[in-house]
């Protein structure tokens, strides 16, 4: 029998009932807003970009402002880190210990004085190499059992180290006075005995023929083709003057003679300029600029520079670390003894020096073509009479017009025989700028070899 279950009674209960809610005092409804449109946003976007930049702009201005305090302190003061105070940049670099531990006198520049004759040399314009001994003098090496090695080892000791390589070159092509010698010889077993104690004597070469010797691409540039007189120049076509700065101001020229040496003047570090962690070298730069360049490690003046007669005005800088040889960076080559430059051979001069006596330093490169005086003819007493020594070298005209100046101090005069640049002379002094009859006198790198190669050597 069926029967009907009887149904319960229909519910108007939720079947997820919630707790029923109160107003709770202190409590409000949030209004309800309508969405942002595309114009709040980009309006927004703005704001903070605006901040972001202004906050950047400020953060410019600090830095900046930073930077040239900086500079100015350090152009007036020394700071002693060991005892945390300033002292007058007169007093850094005067043989006295004016700070704790004497930290004021350890970055100085120094000098030396060659008492020694260094005892490898390229010598006349085919490049021969000639070895020395106190018994025996200068010798040309013969081409007698030379290897690679050899090539190498006699390349280190020039103080180069990229491409070096060695030719044969027959006595009887030799200039007259290198055709009868006296030679030396390599000894077997050699290879990686310093060249000037690894060789004999020998009366004649076995071979015919000597050693030409070659260590580096110095002194090449591309095919591209102010100085008083001179024209505007580009980096490219003399990558290795360097400007020498002190306190962020131009103050000398320079020229790289390798990846971490520079040639440049005694007289530039006169005075207050002693003090290693003030100068830069920058290089690779057309236009003069401050930013960046190489710090300096050692500064070496000639020991026999006399800054009354501007003899023996010459200097080496050592870089930090080397630089990176490219277009716009590459040694020139440092010249062989006897390399035989007659009166009158043209020669290039730059810089960014003054423009005119008494001028301004130009903003670009300045380079202007000079010719060599004959030494007699400088020394006349119509010219510079008895100023002029062995160490130093004229060019320029006697007319005047053409000349370095100012801010050119310390730069290079340059030569170029057989696609290659030769440093010949340092800008050193002179009468005024491109005055008649007082022309440029330059010291005379070809008598400084000695000087470069034992400074390099004793340095590495």
């Amino acid at each position: 029998m069926w029967t009907i279950a009887q149904l319960p009674e229909e519910s108007f209960r939720p079947l997820n009932p919630r707790q029923a809610a109160f107003p709770q005092p202190g409590r409000r409804r949030k209004p309800m807003t309508a969405p942002k449109t595309q114009k709040d946003k980009a309006a927004k976007r703005k704001r903070v970009l605006l901040t972001v930049l202004t906050v950047v702009v400020i953060l410019g201005i600090l830095a900046t402002a930073a930077y040239f305090i900086k500079k100015l302190i350090e152009s007036k003061y020394f700071f002693c880190a060991r005892s945390v105070r300033f002292i007058p940049i007169d007093q850094a670099c005067d043989g006295k210990d004016d700070c704790a531990g004497g930290e004021d006198e350890i970055t100085c520049l120094s000098s030396f004085t060659v008492n020694t004759t260094f005892p490898v040399r390229l010598t006349s314009p085919k490049l021969v190499l000639q070895v020395y001994s106190p018994g025996s003098g200068w010798r040309s090496v013969c081409s007698d059992d030379w290897t690679e090695q050899h090539t190498l080892t006699a390349c280190n000791q020039l103080g180069y180290t990229y491409e070096p390589r060695s030719t044969s070159v027959r006595v009887d092509t030799l200039i007259s006075s290198l055709k009868t010698g006296p030679f030396t010889a390599i000894r077997p077993g050699t290879a990686t005995t310093p060249i000037h104690q690894a060789t004999i004597d020998r009366r004649v070469c076995r071979s015919g023929s000597v050693v030409s010797l070659s260590c580096s691409d110095c002194g090449q540039v591309g095919v591209k083709e102010r100085i008083v007189g001179g024209t505007d120049a580009v980096i490219e076509d003399w990558p290795w003057q360097v400007s020498l700065q002190q306190g962020g101001q131009h103050t000398c020229g320079g020229t790289l003679v390798s990846p971490r040496w520079v040639v440049t003047a005694a007289h530039c570090f006169s005075g207050s300029k002693k003090e290693l962690s003030r100068w830069r070298v920058v290089s690779g730069r057309t236009y003069m600029g401050t930013i960046g360049g190489s710090y300096v490690d050692r500064i070496i003046v000639n020991g026999d520079y006399n800054p009354s007669r501007n003899d023996y005005d010459i200097a080496l800088m050592r870089l930090s670390r080397p630089i990176t040889v490219g277009d716009s960076r590459r040694p020139v080559c440092l010249p062989p003894k006897a390399f035989g430059l007659a009166a009158g051979a043209t020669m290039a001069v730059t810089g960014w020096g003054y423009l005119e006596e008494n001028g301004k330093v130009s903003p670009s490169l300045q380079k202007a073509n000079v010719p060599l005086i004959d030494q007699a003819v400088c020394s006349s007493p119509t010219m510079y009479g008895s100023a002029i020594t062995q160490r130093m070298i004229c060019a320029g005209y006697l007319e005047g017009k053409v000349d370095a100046c100012q801010g050119d101090s310390g730069g290079p005069l340059v030569h170029s025989r057989s696609s290659r640049w030769y440093l010949i002379g340092v800008v050193s002094w002179g009468v005024g700028c491109a005055r008649e009859r007082r022309p440029g006198v330059y010291c005379n790198v070809e008598e400084m070899l000695n000087f470069i190669h034992t400074v390099t050597e004793k340095n590495p």
